[in-house]
């Protein structure tokens, strides 16, 4: 070692007094007093340094927030859309289901009716037709005859 890495070694350590190594009291003595130095130098470096870092979490907080705003967006949004996509198959499948069920009840109602002797609605439809050509030919009639006679 050279002559100044000697010299400020011997700067560094504390100065030993051979009495006070073997002094308990002078121990506990010298042990607070490290103690107070270090909190004494924990106060100005927080002191110093405190503002930056307060302003530094702020500035974290408000990025974790933003962030954490938008997760819950966009995961809100997934959710919507897989809701209102469920609700469209839904009422497809029910609409479709609903109308296997329709048919089925007017071909059952239909062949009930076919054997009970009753028309069906074709058949309803030309009795009508026939019942307006008579309904025409009849009025055509009564034109040509006298008013007096029926």
């Amino acid at each position: 070692m050279t002559t100044n890495q000697t010299a400020s070694q011997d700067a560094e350590a504390p100065q030993s007094d051979p009495k006070s190594t073997d002094d308990p009291t002078q121990r506990i003595r010298d042990s607070a007093q490290q103690i107070w130095l270090a909190g004494l130098g924990a106060f100005a470096k927080v002191q110093r340094e405190g503002t930056k870092v307060f302003e530094s979490l702020v500035k974290d907080g408000q990025s974790m927030q933003e962030k954490t705003r938008q997760d819950a967006q966009n995961a809100f949004a997934q959710a919507q859309e897989r809701m209102s996509s469920f609700a469209n198959d839904f009422g497809t499948r029910a609409t479709g289901q609903w109308s296997k069920i329709e048919s089925i009840f007017e071909e059952r109602v239909a062949r009930a009716l076919a054997r009970l002797g009753m028309p069906s609605v074709a058949e309803v439809r030309t009795l009508r037709q026939r019942v307006v050509a008579l309904e025409e030919r009849l009025a055509d009639i009564e034109k040509g005859k006298p008013q007096g006679k029926l």
